[in-house]
């Protein structure tokens, strides 16, 4: 009698395990961005159980961007963060100030998910392909029309709006980034590297 009821109990221990097993966290990531809602809102509505997810909005620019990005992953304790980035706009920003953040990025090892003009870009090869250079402000004039309303730039549901189109949003990034030979992307507009993040979130979440 005492032998079967220890038995259920060791397997219901075991499949606990596993169930825990499988959530494991595989990988950590610091996003740090430009934008103080809109990069954030998108970033956080990413549900990926098994990637964790720390995602900053600070109204900085590039340069101070990155400076911010190293601090935090000094400041944290060893191996808390996998992989660190920063989401900056080419915008307005001055070229030493832009160009400036990527070659510090690159010796500090930090990962850049930039984007000249806007990051709307990115919302906009969910729709279409584009490599016309347009103004900041056509961006929202070409989202209102392909989303059938207007488009709210703090949005917290876009995510889940675009969420079935982020296929097509991958190929279009990657096909525009790769017409840019040599690629120089102060220059390189429209032009955006947001897709090898997201790739990084989806391929840690599988």
């Amino acid at each position: 009698m005492a032998q079967r009821r220890s038995g259920p109990k060791s397997r219901g221990k075991g499949y606990s395990r596993r169930l825990i097993n499988q959530r494991e966290i595989r990988q950590r990531f610091l996003i740090v961005c430009e934008g103080e809602k809109t990069e954030p809102n998108y970033f956080r509505s990413f549900r990926m159980p098994t990637v964790q997810v720390e995602v900053a909005g600070l109204g900085m620019d590039p340069l101070q961007l990155m400076d911010e990005a190293v601090a935090r992953r000094t400041k944290a304790a060893k191996g808390t963060y996998d992989q660190v980035w920063c989401v900056f706009d080419r915008d307005s920003w001055t070229v030493d100030n832009f160009s400036g953040a990527l070659s510090s990025a690159r010796t500090r090892k930090i990962e850049v998910a930039w984007s000249n003009e806007a990051f709307e870009l990115w919302y906009m090869l969910h729709f279409n392909y584009h490599d016309t250079a347009i103004p900041r402000a056509e961006y929202i004039t070409r989202l209102d029309r392909v989303l059938g309303h207007t488009y709210a730039k703090n949005s917290k549901e876009i995510y889940d709006e675009l969420a079935d189109r982020m296929g097509t949003a991958l190929k279009n990034a990657a096909m525009l980034l790769a017409q840019y030979n040599p690629p120089n992307p102060a220059t390189d507009n429209p032009a955006t590297t947001v897709h090898l993040l997201v790739e990084e979130l989806l391929r840690f979440s599988r």
